[in-house]
């Protein structure tokens, strides 16, 4: 959701703005990728294939698929996805997936607690194992992650920039917070050197100080 709405008027500066305050090379290349898509949702035809090209992707990560009112109450139930939401929640849930340690890749909603998608939030949140400021910093990877794969399959990723707030906040603190978390997603191997996404899985398990005080 869109903390604060931006007039269509307005966004073309503010993006030229943005993308000043970004280094040269590398964090400018990257967020061009996202800026040349469109701000609008895919609808209709569109929005259909840009759904099935997102299961598509999904599966070759391994991720299963649930179908029906299995699927309706989870994003991700530690085995299956939730099929029948927006592409673009479905690339989101798959930068979940590559990012999540070994063992919360088979928890319920990552073990990051209930995301905007979950309807059976109690018990998403009893499996909830990270602490707020280790799932504050994977969900801010996740979100820039989920955007540069809808970049990379030409889906509307600039919508999911503006709707996942990375121009909240003030230009040049938006800019440094987007620069630090691309660089923290390629030193990690999930975005190569010309800022598209990769297939990595992280193979680390959760440090101890990113988990809550017993």
């Amino acid at each position: 959701m869109i903390l604060t709405p931006i007039p269509l008027e307005r966004l073309p500066d503010m993006l030229r703005r943005f993308r000043d305050r970004l280094a040269e090379g590398f964090p400018r290349k990257t967020f061009d990728s996202i800026a040349a898509t469109s701000p609008h949702r895919a609808a209709a035809a569109v929005a259909e294939i840009h759904h099935e090209q997102a299961l598509a992707l999904a599966r070759e990560f391994g991720m299963d698929v649930a179908e029906g009112p299995l699927g309706s109450s989870l994003s991700w139930d530690g085995e299956r996805l939730h099929a029948h939401t927006e592409a673009f929640v479905l690339v989101h849930e798959i930068a979940h997936f590559q990012l999540a340690s070994p063992a919360r890749r088979c928890v319920i909603d990552f073990g990051l607690g209930a995301g905007p998608d979950t309807v059976d939030r109690a018990a998403a949140e009893r499996v909830a194992v990270l602490s707020q400021l280790a799932g504050d910093r994977e969900e801010a990877m996740v979100s820039l992650l989920g955007i540069l794969w809808e970049a990379s399959l030409g889906h509307p990723a600039l919508a999911s920039f503006l709707d996942q707030n990375w121009l909240e906040g003030g230009i040049g603190r938006s800019a440094a917070h987007f620069a630090t978390v691309l660089r923290r997603l390629n030193e990690g191997g999930f975005v190569d050197a010309a800022g598209g996404p990769t297939r990595h899985l992280r193979p680390e398990p959760d440090e101890a100080t990113e988990l809550p005080a017993a």
